[in-house]
């Protein structure tokens, strides 16, 4: 395949700075791989010499076009990570008696991983707290096109050419250089992920998935869901991004219920992040847009993403505290 969107200004644009290094030393190639499109950078990528994530959102952004208001962007050091939600009580700890377990499943890939189908029925462990996941996954309630971050994941169709919700969305806060480049993928099938530049978005990157429309059989599409969170995942790790921020894939029009999406969407996250190519991502973005989908996240990030328990007796303690005060 040749090359696609590999445009050096456009990159140059999103670099914050902090850094400095000539043109010629960002260049960009692209190959073909099995789930999607790559590249790769050199000497050094971009995103490797960006360091300190936490602090870019103080950066000035540079050769931002007049047409692109970079004050409604919303940065990384904005959103709070799952850790900072245990400690402000904001989410509960799992009881002991249920919660999500490693062997619940509805069918197994070729791989060997696991997805979680409809009507849960733990019967096995639950998962252990680990405290270094706590500091790299996010809940963001608002617009999924305005995060300045390194990727963001479109729930697209299958021609990835654009359609209704979120895809409509990211497709028009692109521009049209997005839609030239997606024309040149040949589409993409389900389950499977593809990845683009960002063009006029404030991410540098949207990875395309297309999700299941729920129906039968269940255990295949609960797979397919499955794999359209972790062939994303395997995107940003093979590309070096530090960021993925995740909607909530076929739970719109495709009408998967939510409560059986987020479930899928957490494990598969979780095991994702427990290889140790996953290193390579800081933050994990789960960004939902009702008040209804943002209840689902915050009563199962816990059982995915357990407290470390000095974190659940401080949120205890403070709880306790306010009830005192009051």
């Amino acid at each position: 395949m040749g090359i696609v969107g590999s445009s050096t200004a456009l990159i140059r644009r999103r670099l914050r700075v902090g850094f400095s290094f000539p043109p010629a030393l960002i260049p960009f190639r692209f190959s073909s791989i099995s789930s999607g499109l790559h590249h790769t950078q050199a000497p050094a990528t971009a995103a490797a010499t960006m360091s300190g994530s936490e602090s870019e959102s103080d950066r000035s952004i540079i050769g931002v076009p007049d047409h692109i208001d970079a004050s409604a962007w919303t940065r990384i050091s904005s959103m709070k990570t799952l850790a900072e939600m245990h400690r402000e009580g904001t989410l509960k700890a799992p009881s002991k008696a249920g919660g999500a377990r490693k062997s619940v499943a509805a069918s197994t890939s070729a791989g060997g991983d696991e997805a979680v189908g409809d009507n849960q029925s733990p019967d096995s462990e639950v998962y252990t707290p680990n405290s270094a996941f706590l500091d790299r996954i996010s809940l963001y309630q608002g617009d999924i096109t305005k995060l300045a971050v390194d990727s963001i994941v479109n729930a697209a169709n299958k021609s990835l050419l654009g359609g209704g919700g979120v895809d409509g969305a990211i497709h028009s806060a692109a521009g049209p250089k997005l839609y030239d480049e997606c024309r040149q993928l040949n589409g993409c099938r389900t389950g499977q992920s593809k990845i683009t530049l960002g063009y006029d978005l404030p991410s540098l990157h949207v990875i395309h998935t297309v999700g299941p429309v729920y129906g039968l059989p269940k255990e295949e599409k609960a797979e397919q869901l499955a794999s359209c969170y972790r062939t994303s995942l395997e995107l940003a790790v093979e590309n070096q991004l530090r960021h993925i921020a995740f909607p909530s894939i076929s739970t719109g029009i495709y009408g998967y219920p939510i409560e059986d999406a987020t479930h899928i969407a957490l494990k598969t996250t979780r095991e994702f992040l427990e290889k140790p190519e996953a290193d390579k991502i800081e933050r994990v973005i789960f960004v939902v847009w009702s008040d209804k989908d943002k209840e689902v996240y915050q009563e199962l990030l816990p059982q995915y993403f357990p407290p470390a328990p000095t974190q659940e007796s401080s949120s205890a303690a403070e709880t306790g505290a306010t009830a005192d005060s009051g």
